[in-house]
């Protein structure tokens, strides 16, 4: 066998240095990449298990069968997320033959092994990977990427249940619940949903859906939940049954993150509640179902060109997607390509798609408070682009921090440059604050107009309430325990005076040793109630902690055999009308 390091230590350094500086080279600028970071960049994909088309290489590096199925599913595990399903490139570079094979294996294990400044983990040195992994990654990148199966209109319909059909739903609201104050809490690892009473904090139902749901949306009526899994499967869970439960489900590919449904109301139509539509990380597509029965109707493709480059992208992923409140459309989020995309869907068979360019690397994102404006995350651009759903066009490019991640974001009136919306950052310790007033505070309108600092990178998630003096910012993924095991509270008219720790784990009371991260600030219905989710692994005992947002006190320690890896969770009214 060849030996992984060449003989001396000089040839190793000088090695290292051509690796990380040609693979980097034409990198975006990541200088200093954190922790945080890197773990947001190399998640998994659900494509691991996917049966996929293989093409052999004569001129790549021999591979056994078994071989590269081990090694495709590590690629799809720990890889893709950066790198992209074909290898084209995505947030990390493109690991084509074309690219790879001229390279050779022992410069690709180095690089493996080692990393570099341009974002690539160590994977060798940080004990992710051992040295026959990192070999096996070697070769396996130097064949042709085995290409994922497409999944059209057939695909779906043989996933598509209708388990209660409409006529058979109640015509009225069979429970005693307080639907609006229900929270609906991701179970990542076991492929559910808690929908737990708001008032008395007790679990209503734990509900089956698909595999680690990246979030919950509400139906613009209120009455049904719509949740999606990382593997594409859509529930419909119906608020008004004796006990909600699903009423439907559907896949819409094999990887996805976004669901929503039609809101609008006006001259052209009422839609309330009609569509649904969900987006897909592969295929590259985005799917509009009856809003009912989730039976799908259109699929359309994203595959193109991007902004600023005009280069064809063979796997544009679908990120957000939001339902405008002023006019019949979806605005439509394309991760790779950096557009937003306003769906009109008035008329399926003669759909009209307004193309907006903004940034690539397009992520999440929220609406300014009065629900005109979508500021959505460029995370790897280091921008917020602000889209005018009224006017359809692209009012603004604002440069923010390092990654900015901000949920959905948050809203508040800043006592001097007015409402402002605000997000936190994977890269850096900052949360930067954006006016959003035109017309009453212009001077500040779409501009970065103050930077607060926080504990740390890696947050996930920053939350305020038009009924709060609080703004809320979570730091999961920090590798600091003290950090990602607490949260950062600010007085909104007191900003100056820095945020106050509050130890959210440690209330928890939880008794084993888990990660114990703290993720997802969420308010209650009426905006008097921070709740949060303690997050440990699958074998560990984790929980939902709930804070009194006028004294900052600890109200209530949620904590039940079946809230297993309890990451995300959505109020039904806060997510309905889009407070935050």
């Amino acid at each position: 066998m060849k030996r992984l390091y060449p003989a001396s230590p000089l040839t190793l350094t000088a090695a290292l240095l051509i690796a990380i500086s040609s693979f980097a080279a034409t990198a975006q600028d990541k200088k200093g990449v954190t922790e945080p970071e890197l773990k947001y960049q190399a998640g998994g994909s659900p494509l691991a298990g996917e049966p996929m088309y293989q093409s052999n290489n004569p001129k790549a590096p021999p591979m056994t069968q078994a071989e590269f199925d081990t090694a495709r599913k590590t690629y799809f595990e720990r890889c893709a997320g950066c790198h992209g399903v074909l290898r084209k490139g995505a947030t990390g570079k493109p690991l084509t033959p074309d690219i790879t094979l001229a390279k050779g294996t022992d410069y690709l294990k180095v690089f493996i092994a080692y990393g570099s400044p341009a974002g690539m983990p160590n994977w060798q040195t940080s004990g992710e990977m051992d040295e026959k992994t990192v070999d096996l990654m070697a070769r396996y990148i130097q064949h042709d990427p085995p290409v994922p199966p497409e999944f059209g209109m057939a695909q779906m319909k043989e996933t598509w249940k209708v388990i209660v059909p409409p006529e058979k739903r109640p015509t009225k609201k069979m429970n005693n619940y307080n639907i609006e104050n229900i929270f609906s809490t991701t179970l990542r690892d076991t492929g559910e949903v808690a929908l737990i009473d708001g008032d008395t904090k007790k679990i209503i139902n734990i509900v089956k859906t698909g595999y680690a749901v990246h979030i919950s949306r509400t139906s613009a009526s209120g009455r049904f939940l719509f949740v999606i899994g990382r593997d594409a499967k859509i529930n419909m869970i119906d608020l008004w049954m004796p006990v909600p439960d699903n009423v439907a489900e559907v896949r819409i590919g094999l990887e996805a993150r976004s669901v929503d449904t039609s809101k609008y109301k006006g001259k052209e139509g009422d839609f309330t509640d009609k569509l649904a539509i969900a987006g897909a990380y592969w295929p590259p597509q985005y799917v509009i179902m009856k809003g009912d029965t989730l039976e799908p109707l259109k699929i359309v493709g994203t595959r193109g060109m991007v902004v600023g480059t005009q280069e064809y992208h063979p796997e544009p992923r679908v990120a957000s997607i939001v339902a405008s409140h002023f006019k019949p459309e979806f605005v439509v989020n394309v991760k790779e390509t950096g557009k937003t995309l306003m769906v009109d869907y008035s008329n399926l068979d003669a759909l009209k798609v307004t193309e907006i360019g903004s940034a690539p690397f397009l992520h999440d994102g929220g609406w300014d408070s009065t629900k005109r404006y979508f500021m959505v995350a460029a995370n790897q651009s280091n921008k917020i682009s602000v889209i005018d759903a009224k006017d359809g066009k692209l009012a603004a490019l604002v440069e923010v921090g390092k990654i900015p991640h901000p949920g959905r974001g948050a809203n508040f009136i800043h006592p001097k440059f007015g409402p402002v919306w605000s997000t936190g950052h994977l890269g850096d310790e900052t949360i930067s604050l954006i006016g959003t007033d035109p017309k009453g505070h212009k001077q500040y309108a779409f501009k970065k107009v103050a930077e607060l600092k926080g504990q740390g990178g890696g947050a996930l998630f920053i939350k305020s309430h038009p009924k709060s003096q609080h703004l809320y910012s979570d730091t999961p993924l920090n590798p600091d325990p003290k950090i990602s095991q607490s949260v950062a509270v600010y007085d909104i008219k007191n900003l100056d005076k820095g945020f106050t720790v509050l130890p959210i784990a440690e209330w928890a009371g939880l008794s084993d040793d888990g990660a114990k991260r703290v993720v997802q600030p969420e308010f209650n219905k009426a905006g008097d109630e921070v709740w949060f989710s303690v997050w440990s692994a699958k074998n560990k005992q984790s929980a939902l902690v709930v804070v009194d947002d006028k004294t900052l006190k600890l109200k209530a320690v949620i904590k039940d055999p079946r809230l297993i890896t309890p990451t995300g969770h959505f109020n039904v009214h806060n997510t309905q009308h889009d407070i935050y």
